[in-house]
């Protein structure tokens, strides 16, 4: 049976089960305001006693004031433990009396959207530097705020919706792969000289700051060794640097291979390489040997002779003056390298074994000079007689002591902490 009824007369709980339980219909329609809705829920709960109620008859109670409410339940539970406390079923939230004020305008966000339109969307200090300027400098009064911004609030403008409509930079996607720089592989000079490894070693951090770098070239067949040093190894510093060291090898480069460090693997070496007609390659993933020359160069040379401590960037020209100078010319003239000689491995038919025989030492000028054919090899206006008549100026120990002697000096000028 359906009974047609005000919701006002509701006024028992066995009325209120029947309403759950869909027996009966109510004319009845909530309020759209919050103030409506909560004055009704304070008359449901007074006329129904509810602070007389055991615990299942106050859920059904509760349960009624969901359906008829539109509230949630937890709204709900909200209000009656609010109405059960004693405090007025009232709307509590309220807009804030004093909100932050707004300290960066329309205008102001259209003004940097103009600023970076004119200087092409700089980095955030240098735009930030830019607003100063216009405002301290040349006195722009609409830079009065922009003048003092901070980079991160910079960072929220151009991110907010009045610099998005006043400029949008779109990149259009490109359908081309970007073009691979350098081949993954090791060089394969065959007896050939010109096959040159290089690899950078850092000279030490001192309080978070960073040391200068050495640059270490190896060539794979004569060990004819290059050393360099560079304030960083950022690509203003590297190019010139790579390119005064591959001119100080007296034979053609035809191969140059480093790492998959981005001071090597860039576009601007790729294409003084790429000008110079020199096939650039650099090491492959999870093979460790492709660079292991230049890498045993570093310890056995480079770091005997420079140490490990922190050598400030500002002396980087006074120390790549030293090696051009004096260790260079000692590394390759003076100082014998071990040379391996390939003989068949006789624990394992068809193996080539590499051994190192005290007679194989001999400097790299002397390896260069036992290849066949050597003079092919060497650059234009170079010849092999001007090569040992440089090495013969000095003997080996005159040179070794001449090379110690410069050290000394060189490293009187660096302060131990500077």
């Amino acid at each position: 049976m359906v009974i047609d009824m005000n919701e006002a007369q509701v006024r028992t709980l066995v009325q209120v089960r029947q309403i759950l339980e869909g027996t009966q219909e109510l004319e009845f329609r909530a309020a759209e305001d919050d103030e409506g809705r909560y004055w009704w829920i304070d008359e449901v709960l007074r006329r129904l006693d509810y602070r007389q109620l055991g615990r299942p008859d106050r859920g059904a109670v509760r349960a009624y004031l969901q359906r008829l409410s539109g509230c949630s339940r937890a709204q709900v539970t909200r209000l009656v433990g609010r109405w059960v406390a004693g405090a007025a079923l009232v709307k509590q939230y309220r807009a804030p009396e004093h909100a932050f004020a707004r300290r960066y305008t329309a205008a102001d966000v259209a003004l940097l959207a103009d600023v970076d339109r004119a200087m092409g969307t700089l980095s955030g200090p240098a735009t930030a530097c830019v607003l100063r300027r216009q405002r301290d400098v040349f006195g722009d009064a609409r830079f009065e705020r922009l003048g003092s911004i901070s980079v991160a609030h910079l960072d929220n403008l151009r991110s907010s919706d009045g610099y998005r409509q006043q400029r949008v930079v779109m990149t259009k996607t490109s359908g081309e792969r970007a073009a691979t720089i350098g081949v993954r592989r090791a060089p394969v000079p065959e007896g050939r000289p010109g096959f040159i490894r290089i690899d950078s070693v850092h000279q030490g951090d001192l309080d978070g700051v960073k040391g200068l770098y050495h640059i270490d070239a190896v060539d794979c067949v004569t060990q004819w060794q290059v050393v360099a040093s560079v304030q960083t190894i950022s690509e203003a510093h590297m190019l010139p640097v790579i390119e005064q060291m591959l001119e100080q090898f007296p034979f053609k480069i035809i191969g140059f291979h480093a790492d998959n460090g981005s001071e090597y693997v860039n576009h601007r070496v790729a294409g003084l390489l790429n000008k110079l007609r020199i096939e650039f390659t650099r090491s492959r993933p999870r093979t460790s040997n492709d660079n292991a020359l230049a890498e045993t160069k570093n310890g056995a040379v480079v770091r005997k002779v420079f140490g490990y401590m922190h050598i400030p960037q500002r002396h980087a020209a006074r120390f790549n003056t030293f090696c051009v100078e004096y260790l260079n010319p000692f590394l390759n003239f003076h100082r014998p390298c071990l040379f391996a000689t390939e003989v068949p491995d006789p624990k394992k038919p068809g193996r080539i074994k590499r051994v190192y025989r005290p007679a194989d030492a001999m400097t790299q000028l002397d390896k260069l000079a036992s290849l066949p054919a050597a003079t092919t090899h060497l650059r234009s206006g170079i010849t092999l007689e001007h090569l040992q008549q440089l090495a013969r100026a000095l003997n080996d120990v005159q040179a070794a002591e001449e090379l110690n002697e410069a050290r000394v000096a060189l490293f009187r000028r660096v302060p131990a902490r500077a």
